[in-house]
């Protein structure tokens, strides 16, 4: 039996029409995503080709190319621990990757925290990244008049940009500029180009396939947001210069942590419980790569959606040779300087603009918004 624990999932999403099950029926012909299991929100417009298809027993449709199709007729969980069972029992040979298609009109933090927040499926599942797809036609319209949709570009580690050949060219730009506002992290790809197949889609993890081992900056999304040199944006963008508000847009923010230095592990544990106990609904996303005091070796990882935090796992040596503390976090509806300060004040950074003694002896904590 070929399984690999923890087995890669990812998350596909995107809005009503987006074009998700078309990416799909794609992909499952692709050889690099041969035993993998794809899990349908029923609720869904599922229309996998029928040519694929060669058996169907349990719910599972085997396709011809040795991909697995189930549709999710309970839970989320239930489906992810059955298709864990069937593994380890040995009813299915091989598993090498999951593929999660939510409803057009999901919010992705629940399917996200389904994953990280079950104890055993922790151990047996990681999640591997988020791939959205926005349709280039109606996307302006959607982001405008649905925050859902607005959430699943925000929290995406890919967007792909469909029907845009339907699209006329200045408002498929429009659109694209918009979401590299709303998420300058993602990488952002074109379904028709070739370059958008399996190899770039999945692999947003921390692990390089190719070169087996960590790439801390991929992961974090350094690499796609280097061009977008401030460290937040959100509601201190002027967006009059289109046609529609984007309130929702300005709602949103991707906040960008460094710290030199390591940090002890306790200033980053009450960091994350109070960013989690005063906003944990507010943050859709969180990732982080960190420098601790105590074995500054080894850095930890940690990942989050809302209030639930990914087990924190530790990779055996730096991989390259720049260390430190940085956390990429995306949050919705939190006060504009909220994040930085609280993070500052952890990090004993002293506050800017406030008289040196103020800000070194103030109680940090004592922020606006708690």
């Amino acid at each position: 039996m070929r399984v690999d624990f923890p087995i890669p999932v990812s998350v596909l999403t995107g809005f009503l029409g987006a074009g998700k099950t078309t990416l799909l029926n794609r992909l499952l012909k692709d050889p690099a995503l041969a035993d993998t299991a794809v899990i349908i929100n029923e609720l869904g417009e599922v229309a996998i080709d029928h040519l694929l298809v060669e058996q169907a027993s349990d719910g599972i449709i085997q396709l011809s190319d040795g991909c697995l199709c189930c549709t999710v007729r309970g839970d989320l969980v239930d489906t992810l621990a059955d298709l864990v069972d069937r593994v380890q029992t040995g009813r299915i040979a091989r598993l090498a990757r999951v593929v999660v298609e939510t409803t057009g009109l999901a919010d992705p933090a629940p399917v996200l925290q389904s994953i990280m927040a079950h104890p055993a499926l922790v151990q047996a599942f990681r999640l591997d990244g988020v791939i959205t797809l926005v349709d280039a036609v109606n996307g302006e319209a959607t982001l405008d008049g649905h925050v859902e949709a607005v959430k699943q570009a925000a929290v995406a580690d890919r967007i792909v940009l469909t029907k845009s050949d339907l699209a006329e060219a200045a408002n498929a730009d429009a659109l694209r500029a918009r979401l590299r506002q709303i998420n300058p992290g993602a990488v952002l790809l074109d379904v028709d180009d070739p370059a958008a197949g399996a190899a770039s889609l999945f692999n947003c993890g921390l692990y390089n396939p190719e070169t087996k081992s960590a790439d801390v900056r991929r992961w974090l999304g350094e690499e796609a947001a280097h061009d977008h040199d401030h460290h937040h944006h959100g509601d201190d963008h002027d967006h009059s210069h289109h046609h529609h508000d984007h309130r929702h847009d300005s709602r949103l923010r991707s906040h960008s942590l460094v710290h030199e230095g390591p940090v002890p592990f306790s200033a980053i544990e009450m960091f994350l419980d109070l960013l989690r106990s005063t906003h944990g609904e507010n943050l859709l996303r969180m990732k982080g790569v960190i420098e601790l005091m105590e074995d500054p070796s080894r850095p930890l990882v940690i990942h989050g959606v809302q209030k639930i935090l990914h087990p924190p796992a530790r990779l055996p040596a730096w991989p390259d040779g720049q260390r430190g503390t940085r956390l990429v976090l995306i949050t919705l509806d939190m006060p504009q300087d909220y994040v930085e300060r609280l993070f500052a004040a952890f990090t004993n950074k002293p506050s800017i603009d406030t008289p040196d003694r103020a800000a070194l002896e103030a109680n940090p904590l004592a922020i606006a918004g708690l």
